[in-house]
């Protein structure tokens, strides 16, 4: 691909500034604190978690960016703000960070976080206490337990074309796998009665794998064109539908949607409301998710809002094609 240089200039370690060092040395703190409190509670697929690659807060899916902390490319692979502020809420021992701009004290952090309180939440520090990147805010909800679900993320069919088969004869390269879902709620209970469920982080924990079948042109000739080697992807669900539809009816091509397919299903499994422990939210996993408002003020509820930012942001790219090119090397966008 021709890779677009979407980066700001690479800073070397010595030139980094005091405030830089804070925000790095708070990301790696917020993943160990985020390891570490999730043993407290009890699930069935913890028994596997040494077997399954886990999310950070660098890459919502891949395993090789295991211990890479938030810093600068995180900020700019996302579309972060230099004057974005990352921040660890703790509720009942599970941590997320909050990631905005122009953060005052708790409640704005709150606020910015989407969290709300409720009667007989106990916060420290204080609503009204001032924040910086080393604060830590803790919530202790009585009678709530974090309860973390499971759900399946269906594959998709990708078809490519090959020379060496025959025209016509097809044949399965791969078979398809679905991908894993996990969604940790904070469950509030009165006797076997829910009173509140409220979801915390849902991230995409396995990524699916898309069946892939070969069809032969039987031409003698190698395929070398980027569009023949992504292939064509058979749309699924309404929102797969709406994509496909709308980027062939905006000039778009069928290897642009196998591309988008590709980094949706990754990042967010095509959960609108995905929220990764980072902070990075929808189906692009835009961190902040509120950077998609220049998309729509629908964004954190519309998938079409969404997928708008999401091509205009791999616009940098030179399209989600060169952005679905960086992902295979990168693992992120």
């Amino acid at each position: 691909m021709a890779k677009a240089n979407h980066r700001k200039q690479t800073k070397t370690l010595r030139s980094l500034s005091k405030r830089q060092w804070t925000k790095i040395a708070a990301g790696v703190a917020a993943v160990v604190a985020l390891v570490g409190g999730s043993v407290i509670a009890v699930h069935s697929h913890e028994a596997r978690q040494n077997s399954v690659n886990r999310v950070t807060s660098y890459s919502a899916t891949d395993a090789n960016a295991l211990g890479v902390s938030r810093g600068s490319d995180r900020e700019d692979l996302r579309g972060g703000k230099a004057g974005d502020t990352y921040v660890t809420v703790k509720i009942n021992g599970k941590n997320r960070a909050v990631v905005g701009s122009h953060f005052t004290d708790v409640k704005s952090v709150l606020d910015q976080g989407d969290i709300t309180l409720e009667t007989g939440d106990v916060v420290n520090p204080s609503l009204k206490t001032k924040v910086n990147e080393s604060t830590v805010i803790t919530i202790e909800r009585a009678d709530a337990n974090l309860e973390t679900t499971e759900a399946p993320i269906g594959f998709n069919v990708v078809t490519k074309e090959t020379s060496d088969l025959p025209r016509g004869q097809q044949k399965v390269e791969s078979e398809g796998q679905e991908g894993v879902m996990e969604t940790t709620s904070l469950v509030t209970k009165a006797g076997q009665k829910t009173i509140s469920s409220n979801v915390f982080t849902s991230f995409v924990r396995q990524a699916p794998v898309d069946k892939v079948i070969l069809v032969g042109t039987g031409s003698g000739s190698s395929v070398s064109s980027a569009a023949a080697n992504i292939g064509s992807t058979v749309p699924v669900g309404e929102m797969q539908q709406w994509a496909h539809d709308y980027l062939l009816s905006n000039g778009g091509s069928e290897a642009d949607f196998t591309a988008t397919v590709f980094i949706i299903s990754h990042e967010s499994g095509w959960r609108v409301d995905a929220q990764n422990p980072s902070g990075a939210y929808g189906l692009p996993q835009a961190l902040p998710g509120s950077k998609m408002a220049s998309a729509g003020a629908d964004w954190a509820t519309n998938y079409q809002t969404q997928l708008k930012w999401f091509w205009g942001y791999c616009a940098r790219y030179g399209g989600v094609q060169g952005a679905y090119a960086h992902w295979q090397t990168a693992h992120s966008y």
